[in-house]
């Protein structure tokens, strides 16, 4: 990468924990909650990079930590050069105007009682940055263009309840598109629309990235969602980052077990190949309890012996790909069943 945009170091967050009935009775303190566990990664600008994992993972709560709307337990963000977490209260101010944030629910996001100009307008007026009234106009009308809402006059006096869903989040991201940031965290931007709309939306994020150099940072749980939009996939499991690498290494070749659970279920539209579905025993467990060794081993159909005593670094398995397992290190284990676990 020749340009860093963002550069996330071994962020972690923690949160306090709930003492149940026995904690109490058995006088223990009650656990932390590790919600993001370390994670690392970099984004360039026009870059997008898609964090999957199930909900959970801590994939949110990364996005929180990148706007600065929470302040990490450990490691860094650093934006262009800057660490988030140590800004002023001033300077997060204008970083709020560099990274904005698209919401999963559309319907939630926008203010039923202002009009679609009133809602792309106001982050200019909060930030101040329209000096006349026709400079404004003129940011909202480029907003809403750029957001492929055109014509625009047939939408500046609309409320929310006129629009489709799909209207809705493209002047959600017209909101966003307003300050010209150069990231864009969309936190599952699509799950709430229907099928036929998700694509438009999803061609909309990338054409961003492409032709204005937003980096956008894309958070889901559906493999399939961001296979043919993201640059790079990190996958997420239990607040850690367990495979990362390339769009097209990660899904030809997935190293994780846990990767290669998600892409078993993604639904191939070729009716003549079949993939068997890879269906995982149990739940993810309490972040305020996490297992010994490798987090992924209580559920994974590959565990062996060393598993629940030894927590795997990612290992290199190609240019830019690596992956959090033993099995990469070790692969001849999953062909030997007396070390088999279960």
């Amino acid at each position: 990468m020749t340009e860093q945009l963002l550069r996330v170091e071994g962020l972690a967050k923690t949160f306090p924990g709930r003492r149940s009935l026995a904690d109490v009775l058995a006088r223990r303190p009650a656990q932390p909650v590790r919600a993001v566990d370390g994670v690392s990664f970099e984004l360039g600008p026009g870059e997008v990079l898609a964090l999957v994992g199930e909900s959970g993972s801590g994939k949110t709560t990364v996005g929180n930590l990148l706007m600065g709307l929470m302040a990490p337990s450990g490691g860094r963000v650093m934006l262009d050069g800057a660490e988030v977490g140590r800004l002023s209260a001033r300077d997060l101010r204008l970083l709020r105007r560099r990274v904005q944030m698209v919401f999963q629910d559309p319907y939630e996001s926008l203010n039923p009682r202002m009009t679609v100009r009133e809602i792309v307008a106001e982050p200019l007026r909060v930030h101040r940055i329209s000096a006349s009234y026709a400079e404004l106009r003129t940011r909202v009308a480029d907003a809403l263009t750029s957001a492929g809402l055109t014509p625009v006059d047939a939408y500046l006096g609309r409320y929310p309840f006129e629009l489709s869903g799909g209207q809705r989040q493209r002047i959600v991201i017209a909101a966003a598109l307003a300050l010209q940031p150069s990231l864009l965290i969309a936190d599952e931007p699509v799950s709430m629309l229907d099928v036929s709309i998700r694509a438009e939306i999803l061609n909309l994020l990338s054409a961003l990235a492409r032709e204005q150099g937003i980096g956008v940072v894309m958070i889901t749980h559906d493999l399939s969602t961001v296979a043919a939009y993201a640059d790079r996939i990190a996958v997420m499991y239990l607040g850690r980052i367990v495979e990362y690498g390339p769009t097209r290494a990660v899904l030809a070749e997935p190293r994780h077990p846990y990767a290669q659970a998600l892409l078993s279920v993604v639904p191939v539209p070729d009716p003549s190949f079949r993939r068997r579905p890879v269906i995982l025993r149990g739940e993810m467990p309490d972040p305020s309890n996490i297992p010994s060794g490798c987090r992924f081993h209580p559920r994974c159909p590959l565990a062996f012996d060393r598993c629940p005593t030894v927590d795997p670094p990612l290992f290199e398995v190609g240019p830019g790909h690596a992956a959090a397992c033993l099995l990469v290190e070790e692969p001849e284990a999953a062909a030997e069943p007396a070390r088999r676990l279960g």
